[in-house]
């Protein structure tokens, strides 16, 4: 059982870029886990994964030309059926030998064990290992059938392939060659109508050999770098890639450097074999245009890399990763200087003309545009959004704030009429802020348009700005209310309304601006904008808002018995759910905390058995010492824990109640609370009902018992 590395490389047609990274993890991945499960790689076998536009390859190290053999039992009948009397088998038991592949000579050796409540005849043999080139083709055909493919092609065979003529396979794209190495050995697999070999092609144009001979699995990397001009590897690919930015960006001094963008990275990396970046340029009258429109009709349309200064403001130089390198490159930079120019002069000619046009003119043409069938048109939209961003506005800023948020709130969608936008819908709101200062309106306006979207993922910054606030929480507010309201809830997989991140949206910014609003009220203050067109969707919204919150704070490293504890009362300004999560948090670390949590729970039954309950106390109806200790203790303790609370200082205020422990404990050993009397059960109840309310201001104590 010799052991060698393994390298199997699918060559092929141009690959989706967006999709190459993770096909080619999938690709090796399914490889080493199918010859893991035949015993032919093991637990230590290392993985390598390559992938280029043209190629998906794996290299695994230790895999064994044969695996191991194994030893099996098969279970096959109880005695009594498979055995006569007289110890002969029965017709049943040869039966079954025989689908095993054997006969009678085998009766002798079947062993016999218990097997419940009867003793059964079990057949033992050997299982053969399987060889290399037959473990290796079902895990080929497994990792092929696997691979998370965006979109299917069929092709047919070519002329020399193994099933050539009218025979049709389906793959991502038209695959070329096949190669399986076994150290030097070339492993006789086959796939989509190709035999392996130990020969691929390198570069389209530049490589030095064609056919890239392989000789050994360890020398795949390197030869196809030496004979063909193509660096195999993902990471080293765009690892290549990176210093090559940096170093022309330093090229061209300045401070410059490319803008960031990782999965424009990634795509690119996808794109080309042999990476060679390029310093081009364009008009400098292009950078009276927006830099964000600029800096996204390179990406997005070209894949080219801005390059912005020391300051972060775009420059008029921009870099291209070609995918040749030849001796004198200016006719490539030529070339995408010429293709660019048209792209700029669009956005130059969409700007001009957006800016002939103010945004409060773009007002009515909202009123054309379709939000939902249910929910009618932008228009109506942003006339909901006005009066929920006024009624935020009275609660957190007053008159002044209310007005330039109904300013911000009326253009906050009129960007959306524009050509800019029609041709760049991710620079919505971008664009909005932009003709707002241009139409001279006030910056926190501007801003406030810009910023309505935010945050818009995870991480995003919040908006700059209250009156950006306030629209942000009016936009997102309108999109859940209307959304539950209709009925058009995400489901397990699908939330095609981003209403998860809406709401998340909303509990950080009154979180983390400390808001004193709370989530109940926005919900009810938002509902009457929508008139008949939907069904009251409180109580559904704000079981979602909680799902969100206590997913968040759980994530963030709290357990779920303090997020419950806390969240369990509703607190009115989210701003605070940090601090009580800490005062939880060091109240639970305390000796007293199991007991008083046991203690408050019990509390919470009878109370909630009993009804109705006054919280009054009368200090002649305390009968029993350990009622009257746990009075006094009350008295003494809840005014120091309440001023503790009102000043915010939760943790101390948890910390006084601790030392109600002794006398809660007395009080639930001696007293009898539903006494028989009506008066001393009434007012033991009161008693309980004062303990409930001293002890759960900052949190529902009894959810961590």
């Amino acid at each position: 059982m010799t052991a060698q590395n393994l390298l199997v490389e699918l060559f092929v047609e141009e690959l989706p870029p967006k999709a190459l990274r993770k096909l080619g993890d999938a690709f090796g991945g399914q490889l080493l886990e199918q010859l893991r499960a035949q015993g032919l790689a093991g637990a230590d076998a290392q993985l390598t994964t390559f992938a280029s536009p043209r190629r998906l390859a794996a290299h695994i190290t230790g895999v064994l030309a044969r695996a191991a053999d194994k030893p099996q039992s098969t279970k096959l009948m109880p005695v009594a059926v498979g055995l006569t009397a007289e110890g002969q088998p029965t017709p049943a038991l040869l039966k079954r030998l025989a689908a095993l592949g054997a006969d009678a000579a085998a009766v002798p050796q079947l062993r016999r064990a218990p097997d419940g409540k009867a003793e059964a005849l079990f057949f033992d043999s050997v299982q053969a290992g399987s060889a290399l080139a037959d473990g290796l083709q079902k895990a080929l055909l497994e990792a092929i059938a696997k691979l998370p493919i965006p979109k299917v092609m069929s092709y047919q065979l070519e002329e020399g392939c193994e099933l050539p003529g009218w025979t049709s396979v389906s793959f991502v794209r038209p695959a070329h060659g096949l190669v399986a190495l076994h150290g030097s050995e070339v492993v006789p697999v086959t796939a989509l109508g190709l035999k392996a070999g130990n020969s691929t092609q390198g570069h389209r144009f530049e490589a030095a050999k064609s056919p890239v001979v392989i000789a050994h699995a360890d020398r795949y990397a390197e030869t196809l770098a030496q004979d063909g001009a193509v660096i195999a590897g993902f990471d080293a690919r765009r690892a290549e890639i990176a210093r090559q930015l940096a170093a022309a960006a330093a090229e061209v001094g300045g401070g410059a450097r490319p803008i960031e963008d990782e999965a424009l990275l990634d795509e690119v990396t996808a794109l080309v074999e042999r990476p060679n970046v390029l310093v081009c340029a364009f008009e400098e009258q292009f950078l009276g245009v927006p830099q964000e429109c600029l800096i996204l009709t390179m990406k997005a349309n070209q894949k080219y890399f801005p390059l912005l200064d020391a300051a972060g403001k775009l420059t008029n130089r921009f870099l291209v990763v070609s995918n040749i390198r030849p001796d004198d490159a200016s006719a490539v930079i030529g070339g995408n200087e010429r293709v660019v120019r048209p792209r700029l002069a669009d956005a130059k000619f969409f700007y001009d003309q957006d800016r002939k046009k103010t945004l409060a003119a773009r007002v009515p043409g909202l009123e054309k545009v379709v939000y939902h069938n249910k929910l009618g048109s932008q228009g109506e939209r942003i006339a909901r959004v006005r009066a929920i961003a006024a009624a935020i506005a009275q609660e957190i800023g007053g008159a002044e704030l209310a007005a330039q948020a109904d300013q911000a709130a009326q253009l906050a969608k009129s960007d959306l009429v524009t050509d800019m936008v029609g041709e760049f819908p991710e620079l919505q709101g971008t664009m909005g802020r932009y003709y707002a200062l241009n139409d001279g309106l006030p910056e926190a306006v501007a801003d406030a348009i810009e910023d309505h979207y935010k945050p818009r993922f995870a991480g995003d910054a919040l908006p700059r700005n209250d009156v950006g606030l306030v629209v942000a929480l009016a936009d997102k507010l309108e999109t859940l209310v209307g959304m539950f309201g209709i009925g058009n809830l995400p489901t397990g997989d699908r939330d095609p309304f981003a209403l998860r991140r809406h709401a998340l949206g909303v509990l950080r910014m009154l979180s983390e601006k400390n808001l004193p609003l709370a989530p109940e009220a926005l919900v009810r203050a938002a509902v009457p904008a929508f008139g008949d067109r939907i069904q009251d969707p409180t109580e559904a919204l704000l079981n979602f808002f909680d799902e969100r919150l206590a997913g968040s704070l759980r994530e963030q490293g709290y357990s779920a018995q303090e997020v419950d504890a806390v969240l369990a009362l509703r607190p009115a300004r989210l701003g605070e759910v940090p601090r009580r999560l800490a005062a939880v948090r060091a109240f639970a670390a305390l000796p007293e905390a199991a007991a008083l949590a046991a203690a408050n729970k019990r509390v919470s039954n009878i109370l909630k058995k009993a009804g109705e309950v006054d919280a009054h106390v009368s200090d002649v109806l305390l009968q029993e010492q350990a009622e009257k200790d746990l009075y006094g203790a009350l008295q003494r303790i809840a005014p120091a824990a309440d001023a503790q609370f009102e000043t915010g200082d939760y943790t101390a205020s948890l910390q006084t109640l601790a030392a109600l422990r002794a006398p809660v404990d007395a009080f639930f050993d001696g007293v009898m609370v539903n006494a028989e009397q009506a008066d001393l059960r009434l007012n033991r109840q009161g008693l309980l009902k004062s303990l409930h309310a001293a002890m759960n201001r900052v949190a529902d104590l009894s959810r961590l018992a």
